[in-house]
């Protein structure tokens, strides 16, 4: 028996390890499928832990900094301390996850006397659940968060490195389930310290902390100023208790302690980032507040700024500051006098600079922000007035900062695809990277809605009106489920989803079924009693509820209508993509199924239909340090145009990333993506396919089956897979991405048009039209009639009609492509020429084809010229640039020729300089020396020349520097190819300024060019060249060093 198991193990498909490793948190899933992956981490490498919970009750604070203590001074010591952090980090939050469900289920029993702020400890948990917030600072939606700040916060200084780290945060997270949101911590240390009168044992530093000298304090002060300073944090002193000056690096509720351990910490902390003066409105400015004007009202006063505003708003503020000195350097007299003059110009114009931009420092640019600013109840010294006006005035340039750069700059980057969000998830990340925080959402809309372009908007306002909305249906669900019982738990659910989808939906529209079903198992009572209250709710109420708190919130100019449907009708917005949403938002899961929700009559969801309500948990997300790093250096390397040394970069961060996550880590996924964009431009497609297949398996499983990314992913791999000649998968993989895309946000969106026009290339006959003919309908819909995505479109649309014989539209579309060309570029472009060149054999064959039916068809020939039929390898190209795959820059040669001029310049001066001084030491062979000198000057001359006529061919325009580059073999530069993924385009890149600007252009020459040209960067079937397909042809784009011209 022992030897045929052994005989048939070989033969037995074995899955890849990204299907059998565990993640390392969980990943909720709105639709109940039944999973083949256990979702539990692997308690075997933690740190002296059991695996079985019950057994032991973990230490995690123990734990936490047992792993941040281990050593770093070689990368194998820092490997494993980052891996030990994430695989404690992981238990922790699955623990946290097990306790909520314990605590809210009534499994546990609270360890408070206080009925009103009860607390819980399970599985060495400490998780609390005040009952009451406190009403000066918002009520209960004050203390959420309260909640949520405080976890920013951690993850802010538990993200600082070096001695910093020597500052340590107890375990945090949240969990939200049944409504509730609790609090979970590891437990605090115990507390060492001298004892003092009126001080509390062990408590270093603080408002309550009153004056204290010792050693222990002195080290923590330091350690609190140099974390100030990482997260530009001002030193002032605020009156304490008994009215004396009190020095702070923190927020008045830090405090600062010792614990038993010998290690420092810091606790409460979530009032850290400075305040958002937008939603601050104080006593003289209670008149001010009008319709879509700022200061305004918040239901809390807890608005905080983002860690990624004020990091942008201090970029802000150093140009700013740069300008300031060069102004002020030029009523001096000019930059250069004052730069040889003495130094008495340049340090007044320093500190003019620094008194214009609020600099808290006079003699250099420093930025810090003082975090009890507009904190009720705060008091500062009298002496120290100044000051706190200086703070105010910035933290009111910073709120105008949101308003007048980030929140234009958003929409900007939506307009030209920058930024695709799909979801709530993806606009939410897309609005926290540029520092924007979800209560403006109604400001974005109002801000859209304003806008000339508004129409190319449209997903955005859709995405925020259903944000908005989810959102507030969330904040009634919490309590609207909190009392009732675990056996009604799907009956109230699904009554509550029937409500917010179904217009005039109410219980006894529905009958008494709903009381009948899904008796769930499980222990009755969450600690409360049941109430029967949920069964009352209808439709109209739910929905009167959600428009009055999106107005009290978002200040909605038009509201919301009476109805979902309004919403459906006025901004397209799908009753699926919500209920998607609403479930990721509660944790409600649902049965995999086909829901009819338009019908009035019948509720679309039944209690049978909510599988389970799952703990959503937010936690802190552990760095890896090493592997980020090197992702980060090869994506800098992909902009100088590097591929090679990229390559290898990308291929050694994958490796960090599997040392210390297994590859399931969101940040590893967008690694490896990039590592098969980079395979696949290189030549080497089967590599390529089979990188792109773990990005998709690690896609789902660590974001989503359904997540934004993971549509993204499986587009690439379809590209990849068509290389390889596996067309039939590579059309699924695309159905596969549309379908996903449709449930998620629906078929008017940007990236649809990606999808649709990828499955036109791929398609044949009259499929392929219909999905071109679509591509271009949004293209032109999202980015206008005169953009070069759209002409794009009108080619390949173009290209595909003459395939299929319709003549008469192929020229009618290349017309349009022609003319945006020619609006943009001019008539001498290489791109506006090689359109020509199509058009004039598309307008050829049609009057060839008209003359041989006219003549009944004795010369009519079945199939095109080949010049208008695209091969596959062409194909394929067009493909890689729809779909961005093709991003790359300068090409080494082309830095080679750079440095061989910086050379030739470098030895021309030495040679001048060792003439000179021959010239000093040898008076007696003056006149050779001249004769020498004058040859040598010749020489230098022609060397000048020579150097000169290059530089000026990169500085000449696209046509001339095309011929300057055919006349020379193309020995000496070569170009660049840059396509997004939405936009389908090539580009070129200036090299004096490639670190600040990137502007895209799509050149091309004709196939004799082409053919002379050895030395292009990249191409999909060649590791050395890179082209744009335009025509049917591969045109060589070619480096323009100083004119920039966008494109799409």
């Amino acid at each position: 028996k022992y030897n045929c198991i052994a005989r048939l193990c070989p033969f037995r498909p074995s899955l890849p390890a990204e299907e059998m490793l565990s993640t390392p948190y969980r990943t909720v899933s709105w639709l109940g499928i039944s999973s083949l992956h256990s979702h539990k981490p692997s308690f075997s490498g933690r740190l002296g832990l059991d695996q079985d919970l019950s057994a032991q009750a973990p230490d995690w604070n123990k734990e936490l900094q047992t792993a941040r203590d281990l050593p770093q001074r070689s990368l194998e010591e820092r490997l494993q301390r980052d891996r030990a952090l994430l695989q404690v980090n992981s238990a922790f939050v699955w623990a946290v996850a097990q306790a909520a469900e314990k605590v809210i289920d009534g499994f546990v029993d609270s360890i408070s006397g206080s009925h009103g702020d009860p607390a819980f400890l399970c599985g060495g948990v400490f998780m609390s659940m005040p009952a009451h917030g406190d009403q000066l600072l918002g009520g209960e939606r004050s203390h959420r968060a309260a909640q949520r700040l405080e976890l920013r916060c951690v993850q802010a200084y538990s993200d600082l490195d070096g001695d910093l780290q020597n500052l340590h945060t107890i375990p945090t997270a949240l969990a939200d389930y049944r409504g509730v949101r609790l609090s979970a911590q590891g437990l605090a240390p115990g507390i060492q310290g001298p004892e003092q009168a009126e001080v509390p044992s062990g408590l270093l530093y603080g408002y309550s902390a009153g004056p204290l000298e010792n050693p222990s304090r002195r080290k923590l002060l330091e350690l609190l100023a140099q974390s100030a300073k990482a997260l530009s944090l001002q030193r002032h002193a605020v009156l304490g208790p008994t009215g004396h000056q009190l020095p702070l690096f923190t927020s008045v509720d830090a405090q600062g302690i010792l614990g038993a351990d010998g290690r420092y910490y810091l606790l409460d902390v979530y009032r850290t980032m400075p305040a958002d003066a937008n939603f601050l409105v104080e006593d003289g400015e209670e008149g001010a507040e009008t319709e879509g004007s700022f200061p305004r009202r918040y239901p809390h006063v807890l608005c905080r700024l983002r860690p990624e505003l004020v990091k942008a708003f201090i970029q802000h503020k150093h140009a700013e500051f740069s300008q300031r000195v060069k102004a002020h350097m030029e009523e001096n007299g000019g930059v250069e006098e004052c730069m040889k003059s003495a130094d008495s110009p340049n340090i007044d114009a320093v500190r003019k600079a620094c008194k214009d931009v609020g600099s808290v420092s006079g003699i250099i640019f420093e930025m810090r922000f003082n975090p009890n600013v507009y904190s009720p109840g705060v008091e500062f010294p009298s002496s120290d007035s100044d000051a706190v006006e200086l703070q105010k005035r910035l933290l009111k340039e910073a709120a105008a900062f949101i308003i007048n750069d980030r929140i234009p700059e958003f929409m900007n980057d939506c307009i030209h695809g920058a930024d695709i969000p799909m979801d709530g998830a993806s606009l939410r990340q897309a609005l926290h990277q540029k520092g924007i925080n979800l209560r403006y959402l109604g400001h974005l809309i109002l801000s859209i809605s304003q806008s000339d372009r508004k129409h190319q908007l449209r997903h955005i306002t859709r995405l925020a009106f259903a944000e908005i909305v989810v959102r507030c249906a969330q904040r009634f669900f919490s309590g609207y489920v909190q009392g009732v019982e675990t056996s009604n738990l799907s009956a109230a659910a699904s009554h509550f989803l029937c409500c917010l989808l179904v217009p005039h939906f109410s219980s006894a529209s529905n009958g008494e079924e709903s009381k009948k079903r899904s008796r769930r198992r499980g222990r009755g009572g969450g600690g409360a009693a049941d109430s029967t209250a949920w069964t009352a709710l209808s439709g109209n109420e739910l929905w009167s509820l959600i428009c009055q708190d999106a107005q009290e919130t978002y200040r909605l100019k038009e509201g919301l209508g009476s109805n979902v449907d309004h919403l459906v009708e006025q901004y397209g917005l799908q009753k699926i993509s919500l209920l998607r949403e609403m479930c990721l938002k509660t944790g409600i899961q649902l049965r995999l199924r086909e829901y009819i929700l338009d019908t009035r009559n019948k509720a679309p969801i039944s209690p049978d239909d909510v599988l389970n309500i799952l703990p959503v948990v937010k936690h802190i997300t552990m760095t890896t340090t090493d592997a980020t790093r090197m992702f980060t250096a090869a994506q800098k390397s992909l902009q100088k145009g590097l591929l090679e040394q990229a390559y290898e970069q990308l291929k050694e961060a994958t490796y960090l990333f599997g040392r210390v996550c297994d590859d399931l880590h969101p940040e590893a996924c967008h690694c490896l993506s990039l590592l098969a964009k980079v395979a696949y431009v290189q030549g080497h497609p089967a590599e390529a396919r089979s990188v792109q297949l773990r990005v998709v398996v690690i896609s789902e499983r660590v974001l989503g089956f359904d997540h934004p990314n993971t549509i993204q992913q499986y587009v690439s791999l379809a590209v990849y897979l068509l290389a390889g000649g596996e067309t039939a998968l590579a059309q699924r993989c695309l159905y596969r991405a549309k379908v996903l895309l449709l449930a998620v946000h629906g078929a008017d969106h940007p990236y649809t048009a990606v999808i649709d026009a990828s499955l036109g290339l791929v398609l044949q006959g009259e499929q392929a039209l219909q999905y071109l003919q679509s591509a271009l309908k949004l293209i032109s819909s999202f980015r206008g009639d005169a953009d070069l995505t759209t002409a794009l479109m009108h080619h390949l649309l173009a290209q595909r009609l003459c395939v299929a014989g319709d003549y008469r539209g192929g020229m009618h579309h290349e017309k349009e492509a022609h003319s945006i060309f020619q609006s943009k570029y001019g008539e001498d472009h290489p791109q506006t020429k090689c359109s020509s060149d199509f058009l004039r054999n598309i307008t050829q064959q049609a009057v060839r084809v008209e003359r041989s039916i006219r003549q009944g068809g004795t010369e009519l020939c079945d199939t095109p010229p080949e010049g208008l039929v695209p091969s596959q390898d062409t194909t394929l190209e067009q493909l890689a640039l729809v779909n961005g795959i093709l991003k790359t820059s300068y090409s080494t040669r082309m830095m080679e020729f750079k440095e061989k001029l910086k050379e030739m310049k470098a030895a021309e001066e030495a040679e001048k300089a060792k003439l000179e001084n021959s010239e000093s030491t040898n008076k007696n062979e003056a006149s050779e020396l001249q004769s020498s000198n004058g040859e040598v000057t010749e020489e230098a001359t022609a060397n000048g020349e020579q150097t000169q006529e290059a530089t000026d061919a990169n500085a000449e325009s696209p046509s001339a520097e095309t011929n300057a580059c055919e006349k020379s073999d193309h020995s000496n530069m070569n170009g660049q190819i840059e396509s997004h993924l939405h936009n389908g385009n090539c580009a070129t890149k200036n090299e004096s300024e490639e670190e600040e600007q990137q502007s895209n252009t799509t050149n091309g020459v004709s196939t004799e060019s082409q053919s002379k040209s050895s030395n292009v960067l990249m191409s999909v079937n060649e590791a050395q060249s890179e082209s744009a397909v335009v025509n049917g042809k591969e045109c060589v784009v070619k480096d323009d060093s100083e004119k920039q011209v966008e494109t799409e």
